[in-house]
């Protein structure tokens, strides 16, 4: 088993616990779409800074979650006076409570509209940008799927447009089997349903209705796991994570099959899939210690964080952007 491994399942154990005590006491759940929130276990390290204290909320994006719960994780480890809550609303669910006040950090697997911002602006809250990785968003198969390898931008529209009547694969490619096709995927509070509608239907919230949606990008592994037809997407995380579960198919974009990888997201040959992730904080937030302390402890190991998390790190010209985008907020 591999360090990168053991700190991922070291992770997802966290994660069950909180999700555990969540339920049992006071968790954060809320009537936006089933949002859940769980604690990142409090490790007790011997931080360089232990005169920290207070509490940090965050919210947001699954596909963000594994990065920032990592990130919290081992920034409690390291400051064990401070809490980090993080819950997983979806990028929309996340920025209606970030601007109703009740969060300090949005995860965001788009950048924030403009309606949102005019909903922040109407509560006297400033949203500063963060970018903190990139993704490759995937689609996925089931492992039985032996038929399908590759699918273009086309193909997908064909299958994923508003009215789309294809429900078996042999409608897709004659030459693929008399298989019913399932699909899974985002629900529309989350950016990646916004995103993937708008690169693939090209309108944003342009979807067929008659799928599996869900917010929580688990539900979409286990019901691509649990059929053989089956077709749904999620961030490259996830597909990484679930490897022998679920299958990723390259994408033709117009210049051929690309799988999603580090190397094709960073130099763009993943499209029109590949794409940034963000997280928001504001400038009340920023003024706080615990909060200006977590937003440079990510900057400061963004590298082994993204690395250990399984997504795909910053480029240099990204670093430097995020570094001057610190710089503004430790400047609050």
């Amino acid at each position: 088993m591999t360090v990168r491994t053991i700190r991922y399942v070291g992770l997802a154990l966290a994660l069950t616990t909180s999700v555990s005590l969540a339920a049992c006491s006071d968790s954060d759940t809320s009537g936006d779409g089933g949002s859940t929130a769980t604690t990142a276990a409090q490790s007790g390290g011997s931080g360089s800074d232990q005169k920290l204290s207070g509490s940090i909320r965050i919210d947001g994006s699954s596909t963000v979650t594994p990065l920032i719960s990592l990130a919290a994780e081992d920034f409690q480890a390291e400051n064990p006076g401070v809490q980090v809550t993080v819950g997983t609303s979806g990028t929309g669910g996340g920025f209606e409570k970030f601007c109703n006040g009740e969060t300090d950090f949005s995860m965001a697997s788009r950048p924030i509209k403009d309606s949102e911002k005019q909903a922040c602006a109407a509560k006297g809250i400033e949203p500063l940008e963060l970018i903190v990785a990139n993704d490759g968003l995937s689609v996925v198969v089931n492992p039985a799927n032996d038929w399908a390898e590759c699918l273009t931008v086309e193909q997908l529209n064909e299958i994923w447009k508003p009215g789309s009547t294809i429900k078996n694969w042999n409608q897709i490619d004659p030459s693929f089997p008399d298989e019913p096709l399932t699909l899974y995927g985002a629900g529309s509070d989350s950016g990646t349903f916004d995103y993937f509608t708008a690169a693939i239907n090209g309108e944003e919230g342009a979807t067929r209705t008659d799928y599996n949606p869900s917010e929580d990008d688990n539900v979409t592994v286990t019901g691509v796991a649990g059929s053989k037809g089956a077709m749904g997407y999620f961030g490259l995380s996830y597909l990484l994570e679930n490897k022998g579960k679920v299958k990723g198919l390259a994408i033709d974009g117009g210049d051929g099959c690309v799988e999603p990888t580090t190397e094709t997201v960073q130099s763009g040959e993943y499209k029109p899939l590949g794409r940034p992730l963000f997280i928001y904080t504001k400038a009340d937030a920023a003024k706080r210690p615990e909060v200006k302390a977590f937003a440079k402890f990510y900057f400061d190991n963004q590298e082994m964080i993204t690395e250990e998390a399984l997504f795909v790190p910053l480029t240099e010209e990204q670093v430097s952007k995020a570094r001057e985008e610190l710089a503004a907020i430790e400047s609050k």
